[in-house]
């Protein structure tokens, strides 16, 4: 159903040793929604981003996937249940092929659908379908970035996370990885995006939410951001 809370993240409080990070956060995404997740560096975003996968662990809160409580869940079971996640720094195999890149990520939705296959893939990518020999760190910085997308879309994701996934790019192929965050959109996968270009991110995020120390200070409409820009210039500066 179209309303269906695909992810749900509830007081989430996360720390790094003795260092407070997350105080009391609320997020969460719907199927087909776009939500943008914005602030300044260092407020938060990315430990949102990692204690909803599992990759650290809140000490206080409740993360739900589709329903059901993952707050303990190992990463590999939260992805499994349909979350991709494009992190910042990329993390492809520069010693496989970009084929091999593709292929050994490709499995059924966590509903069984095959809606991304191999040929959609590199129908949506055509640079890389013209360098599916090539190895991994043969790429461009931005050729690894989509490839880094198009493994995620050969899980079948139900939700496609993005963080920083067009950061120090050339500006042509900073509009050619927006032009394809949109295609997904489009397409109906729900997706999260991280980014500091808020023209970039609001042009396509349905909602955004801001975080400022660790802590939620605006969470509704895109459109209605963009039109306080005393807002925008408090909490990110734009």
């Amino acid at each position: 159903m179209a309303s269906e809370v695909l992810i749900e993240a509830k007081g989430i409080h996360t720390y790094y040793g003795a260092s407070h990070i997350l105080h009391g956060v609320d997020f969460s995404v719907r199927r087909g929604e776009t939500v943008g997740l914005m602030g300044r560096n260092g407020m938060g975003k990315s430990t949102l981003l990692k204690s909803m996968l599992g990759l650290v662990r809140p000490r206080e809160g409740e993360i739900r996937v589709k329903g059901r409580d993952m707050t303990r869940a190992a990463p590999h079971a939260i992805a499994r249940a349909g979350i991709a996640y494009v992190p910042e720094g990329r993390g492809i195999f520069p010693n496989l092929s970009v084929r091999e890149n593709l292929v050994m990520a490709a499995r059924p939705g966590s509903d069984g659908n095959l809606d991304w296959t191999f040929a959609r893939v590199a129908e949506t990518f055509p640079r890389l379908a013209e360098r599916m020999r090539h190895g991994g760190g043969q790429l461009s910085g931005g050729e690894q970035q989509m490839l880094t997308i198009g493994r995620a879309l050969m899980t079948n994701p139900d939700i496609l996370v993005l963080d920083e996934a067009a950061e120090g790019l050339a500006p042509l192929i900073s509009r050619e990885i927006w032009n394809i965050i949109r295609r997904i959109k489009e397409a109906g996968i729900a997706t999260v995006i991280v980014d500091k270009n808020f023209n970039a991110v609001s042009a396509i995020a349905d909602r955004t939410q801001i975080l400022v120390k660790g802590a939620t200070v605006y969470d509704g409409p895109s459109a209605e951001l963009r039109a306080q820009p005393e807002l925008r210039a408090r909490y990110l500066g734009v």
